[in-house]
């Protein structure tokens, strides 16, 4: 995946392997990934916030 690539909604939801109401609820609470909504109403997750927000959960678990 080359750092111009996005993620939908399905693919981090299958990386995770969580529910589709756990993920969107993470969305609207704001402890989600920062989402774009493209032109069709479809939201993407861009590459370089997917793993900026994967390293603060990271951090989160560890206590810190």
């Amino acid at each position: 995946m080359s750092r111009d690539d996005f993620l939908t909604i399905a693919d981090a939801r299958r990386i995770l392997q969580v529910p589709r109401s756990t993920f969107y609820r993470w969305l609207a609470t704001g402890r989600g990934p920062e989402t774009y909504r493209i032109p069709n109403g479809e939201r993407r997750i861009k590459h370089d916030d997917w793993i900026k927000w994967l390293e603060s959960q990271k951090t989160e678990m560890e206590g810190g």
